[in-house]
């Protein structure tokens, strides 16, 4: 039997939950295919568990090779999680469907227009004010003549259920900054790699029209239709539990990805702070919540958005997407009454019907909700109350001092569908997020979507949305032609903030790929002498162990020597470690991820692989391994990085990379040749020095096997040709900043290198390698001196091109309404 032949068979009868039957997105209650996947049978039932289960280690794979995150609730940020299965709907079945979202979605528009401009819906009592006024999405700040845009809402999603008939129903909306679009496309680029046959074969509605779209639309929305206008997607930061989302959307649009630290009120007006200057800004297509968007009007000492941003918009100076103030839309009080909403500001009925909600502030709703607390979902109105987790008598209570703070919804049992769980193929409760967007002068829903998978009230995974074409020529998306945009480059788009991040991107990169090679070298010196601690190759594996305590900063346990590398391997807690250098270099690929190829996820997705087998298999030799393999991975960024455009930030990776050589070059230096330890014991040092600096190979060549200091010193600091030397360092960090817009020449950064390089062109082997006693003092001083300089300039590097100005403060006033 295949999968999905044993799943009809468990399905034949209705699945109940609840004593409720189950409307199931494949088989019909006869045990038939239902029509949206009777084209694909011939494909689709010959795939078993077993190919199921191939088809899931791929997209697993491939979605940590892309960096695909996200925060589930109650969880550390993961990967994001990719059902095989995917949710299909057909032509005939999806038109309805979408001639409702668009009404919804215009419905959704009229009501913010009329909340905050005539409020028509208020003083006719169609809409209770206590509903209004008491959510936190409403902003008093907005509702003011100059800040009224006839169009605040460009993009809306919607979360959709499907009730036992089979019928859709709105659980939710969402205005605020709805998030999920970049996901979607995530999956429907996997599930096309990964089930090829059966994608071709289906003949659905590719996704990349939706985005040009979307494109088209921030653009066309700037105030004044400027002829360049700059578009930004102001996203909270990389512990955003949608980050990949919000960065995938940048990229995917061409449009920068920035922070509140990146932009700034000046005249009225949004600038965005690029090279030492202001440039303005046209269009935030905002991911920030509009009460953390401006810390002068909104909420104080809020370091997301913009000072000021709310006077920008009540000028007109910049457009907000969606508008500040949109959050009042997901208010799920607001369901009762949108029929009749619809009837006043649409003048026609409703096409899309919310599941069945009853606001606590009316009397008779109230009354309903406590006598069937058991039977109803209770939520609040926004997230100033949480009822979660209460008892039935502290459910009541909270709803008898605030009725007009909750809702009872009654929520019909989701449809299912199959879904591949451990225990097999197993039906699991579905529902469907959607996309609207208003091109031109409608709204276009996204033929496609996000579809979430639940297990025990919690979302566990997600689906591809496939939404079949009733002929094979059916544009895509419906869109004949997107509207053309003007051929113009965009003006650059490096802001103090990504170029500090590139710069700690090169460091992180060349800090793990450094301690990695010292692991490496130290574990195989232990593998030969660990347990003959008193011959020469023991002395010198002391010697390498006391440079990784120095490099890293932190001592070795009282464990089992093998224990100590595994931690410097895997715990991101240990200061110094390979983990936590991968995990800060990750952040800080997340920061920049849309000026980044998606090649720099595969190098995470090899350390990932590596850290997972080496938790998984104890053996000593699975150190080297997995060490080795975090090296390629770390390794294949330089390649990534190579490929890059050489503009700013390519160059901060490159200073970065080459000041954190220079500087761990120095400190194992430190720890391994200041001191005379005997011939023999100083010979292994040096061998093993090289072989951690990758110069093992030339020095061997060039020596021809014989090991002094004098050899190992002219190699790695005063070779000019060896890329692991100081002198080659130096000149990859000047050639950089001669890269750099703000350099002249003459800046500090500028002259600390000057400085250096004149230092190191005085320095003498015979000088450096002499003793006195048991240490070499003229060495010791030349590398504290080099590793103090190598620290100002690189201090000095962040004052002149990463000073952004002061964070923004708020005054502290109050707010002062029409």
């Amino acid at each position: 039997m295949t999968a999905l032949r044993d799943y009809a068979t468990t399905v034949t009868q209705p699945t109940l939950t609840g004593g409720q039957a189950r409307y199931d997105e494949v088989v019909a209650p006869d045990g038939t295919l239902r029509p949206s996947w009777r084209l694909l049978a011939e494909s689709a039932v010959q795939l078993t568990e077993a190919d199921l289960r191939r088809v899931g280690g791929d997209i697993e794979r491939f979605l940590t090779n892309d960096g695909v995150t996200y925060t589930y609730p109650e969880q550390e940020p993961g990967p994001w999680r990719l059902d095989p299965v995917p949710l299909i709907v057909d032509a005939a079945e999806w038109a309805p469907l979408e001639v409702g979202l668009a009404q919804r979605t215009e419905l959704l528009n009229a009501i913010l227009v009329d909340l905050y401009g005539p409020q028509r819906l208020l003083s006719s009592g169609v809409l209770p004010p206590a509903l209004v006024f008491a959510h936190q999405g409403f902003l008093r700040v907005c509702a003011r003549s100059s800040a009224r845009d006839p169009h605040p809402l460009l993009l809306a999603a919607a979360d959709l259920g499907r009730t036992a008939a089979g019928e859709w129903q709105v659980i939710a909306d969402r205005a605020q900054a709805p998030s999920g679009i970049g996901y979607a496309m995530e999956n429907r680029r996997v599930i096309s790699r990964v089930l090829p046959e059966l994608y071709r074969q289906a003949g659905l509605h590719r996704m990349a029209p939706f985005f040009q779209a979307l494109r088209s639309t921030l653009i066309d929305s700037a105030p004044g239709h400027a002829p360049n206008p700059r578009v930004v997607v102001l996203s909270p930061g990389t512990h955003s539990e949608t980050a990949y989302d919000q960065a995938f959307v940048a990229s995917s649009l061409g449009f920068p990805l920035v922070e509140g630290s990146d932009l700034v009120m000046r005249e009225g007006a949004v600038w965005m702070r690029v090279f030492g200057r202001l440039e303005r800004v046209d269009v935030i297509l905002r991911r920030v919540d509009a009460d953390w968007s401006d810390s002068l009007e909104l909420r104080k000492g809020s370091q997301l958005g913009v000072a000021g941003l709310t006077e920008a918009v009540r000028r007109g100076s910049v457009r907000v997407v969606n508008g500040l103030g949109a959050g009042v839309l997901e208010n799920p009080g607001l369901l009762p009454f949108m029929s009749a909403m619809c009837e006043l500001l649409l003048d026609e009925p409703l096409r899309l019907a919310s599941v069945a909600t009853h606001w606590a502030g009316d009397e008779r709703s109230r009354a309903y909700v406590l006598d069937n607390l058991d039977g109803l979902v209770v939520k609040a109105i926004d997230h100033s109350v949480d009822p979660t987790g209460l008892s039935r008598d502290r459910l009541r209570e909270a709803i008898l001092a605030e009725p007009h703070r909750y809702v009872g919804q009654e929520m019909p049992p989701l449809s299912q569908s199959p879904t591949l769980a451990a225990r097999g193929v197993e039906p699991h409760a579905v529902t469907l997020r959607t996309f609207t967007l208003r091109y031109g002068s409608t709204y276009r829903p996204l033929v496609g979507g996000l579809a979430n998978v639940y297990e025990a009230g919690d979302a566990v995974s997600s689906k591809d949305v496939w939404v079949l074409k009733d002929r094979p020529e059916t544009p895509d998306q419906g869109l004949m032609d997107v509207m053309a945009l003007t051929n113009v480059r965009a003006p650059a788009a490096m802001m103090p903030r990504v170029l500090e991040d590139m710069f700690w991107f090169g460091r992180y990169a060349e800090r793990a790929e450094d301690m990695l090679r010292l692991v490496l070298t130290t574990h195989s010196r232990a593998e030969d002498f660990r347990t003959r601690p008193h011959t020469a190759g023991g002395a010198s594996l002391a010697v390498m162990m006391s440079a990784i305590q120095r490099l890293s900063g932190s001592p070795f346990g009282p464990g089992q020597l093998d224990d100590n590398f595994r931690s410097l391997l895997l715990d991101a807690h240990r200061p110094g470690s390979v983990a936590q250098s991968v995990s800060a270099l990750r952040d800080a690929a997340q920061s920049v991820r849309d000026q980044l190829s998606p090649d720099t996820w595969h190098a995470f997705g090899w350390t990932d692989r590596a850290a997972a087998n080496l938790t998984t298999y104890h053996y000593s030799h699975q150190v080297a391994e997995s060490a080795g393999q975090m090296l390629t991975g770390i390794l294949s960024l330089q390649g990534v990085t190579a490929n890059m455009v050489r503009d700013p930030g390519w160059h901060m990776i490159g200073t970065g990379r080459a000041v954190e050589r220079a500087l761990q070059l120095c400190h194992l230096l430190g720890a391994t040749a200041t001191t005379r330890r005997g011939i023999d014991v100083d010979r292994e040092v040096h061998q093993a020095v090289l072989s951690a600096s990758e110069s093992a190979v030339t020095h061997r060549r060039r020596y021809r096997g014989y090991v002094r200091l004098a050899g190992v010193l002219e190699l790695l600091l005063l070779d000019a040709d060896n890329p692991r030397s100081l002198a080659f360092g130096i000149a990859e960090m000047r050639t950089h900043l001669a890269g750099m817009p703000e350099s002249t020449g003459s800046t500090r950064p500028e002259r600390l290198l000057d400085d250096l390089a004149d230092e190191l062109a005085r320095a003498e082997i015979a000088a450096l390698t002499a003793i006195e006693g048991e240490h070499r003092p003229n060495l010791e001083r030349f590398l504290a001196g080099c590793i103090g300089q190598l620290t100002r300039f690189a201090d000095a590097v962040g004052e002149l091109h990463f000073a952004a100005g002061p964070v923004p403060r708020s005054f502290g006033f109050a707010t002062v309404t029409e």
